[in-house]
């Protein structure tokens, strides 16, 4: 996926591009300034493909601000009674953070079209394979397939998928990660792919850890109510999630006794922008069965049995805090 990753602008580009629009826009009135700014632009097609861009995002981060009353002039104010520099780094600091978002839509987008499989936000899909295995995807998720009378491979690119597979046939059923090769030999497992590191959960039957990097050169048998963390170098026995690990097919998220910030980090998985806590209530204990058809409605009903208020600073930004 390197190729993917460099298929945009240099995100050095990108600083670039918000550096000029900033100049821009504290010195609207200086023609020497913009001739600058559109040889700059001119010099690159990258330049323009940033600068476009980055005006593009500029406009959703205005529309989003718009959302929250006196957003605008609260910002604008700031600005104001600042320093230049100081002002900059204001203004820079709401735009780096939409551009860090842009970066990582840009890449998951891409990867959704050139997957064979894949998942937007919010989204499942189940789908049967040609050998008979059923293939789950969660939420923002994408996979490659490859199978003919040699293998049986599944290429986790990113996120998420539950596999249910039969007896071991001619061919084993590999699932690739970035972080190793698992075998399904019998049953159904779950392998989340994050950026450290691969998780593995079984739910029923028997998988193989192949890694190369063992000293024994042998595989790791992992059974039935197993949890294994996969690193390039390691496979490590893990204790049992506070979550039902295969709940999230039928739409569910089953805890016990799980964090009040591990838990919205899962909800926040199946929606947009940023949803999390404040540090005095991050360590609330929560159990239950939970839908995830409309994350809203799951939020909505979380002040019924923990002390706690939903706050929302706008649909994508939201905060739990202790309610008073």
């Amino acid at each position: 996926m390197d190729n993917v990753a460099r298929s945009g602008p240099d995100p050095q580009v990108v600083k670039q591009a918000i550096s000029w629009a900033l100049r821009l826009r504290n010195n609207r009135a200086n023609v020497r300034l913009r001739a600058q700014c559109e040889h700059w632009r001119a010099a690159h097609h990258d330049h323009e493909l940033a600068w476009q861009r980055v005006q593009a995002l500029q406009q959703e981060l205005s529309s989003q601000l718009t959302a929250i009353p006196g957003a605008h002039r609260a910002l604008e104010s700031s600005a104001q009674g600042l320093g230049r520099r100081q002002a900059l780094k204001l203004l820079s600091g709401v735009v780096l953070l939409g551009s860090a978002a842009w970066i990582s839509r840009d890449l998951a987008g891409w990867q959704r079209w050139t997957s064979d499989l894949a998942t937007a936000t919010g989204e499942r899909r189940s789908i049967q394979l040609p050998d008979g295995t059923r293939l789950q995807l969660n939420t923002d998720s994408a996979v490659d397939l490859d199978f003919n009378p040699q293998q049986r491979l599944i290429t986790l690119l990113r996120g998420e998928i539950l596999v249910t597979c039969g007896a071991a046939a001619s061919t084993p059923l590999l699932v690739k990660t970035r972080h190793g090769l698992l075998e399904g030999i019998d049953g159904r497992f779950a392998v989340r792919q994050d950026s450290e590191c691969t998780r593995l959960s079984v739910v029923s039957g028997n998988v193989a850890i192949h890694s190369p990097h063992q000293a024994d050169g042998l595989s790791t048998q992992v059974h039935a109510g197993q949890n294994y963390l996969v690193s390039p170098t390691q496979a490590t026995l893990v204790p049992p999630l506070d979550m039902d690990i295969s709940a999230w097919a039928d739409g569910l998220i089953v805890t016990r006794a799980m964090r009040l910030a591990d838990f919205l980090a899962e909800v926040g998985r199946y929606r947009h922008g940023y949803l999390g806590c404040s540090a005095d209530v991050a360590d609330l204990r929560l159990s239950g069965v939970f839908r995830l058809e409309d994350t809203d409605k799951l939020l909505a009903i979380l002040p019924q049995t923990l002390p706690v208020q939903v706050r929302y600073r706008t649909r994508w930004w939201v905060s739990l805090e202790r309610s008073v």
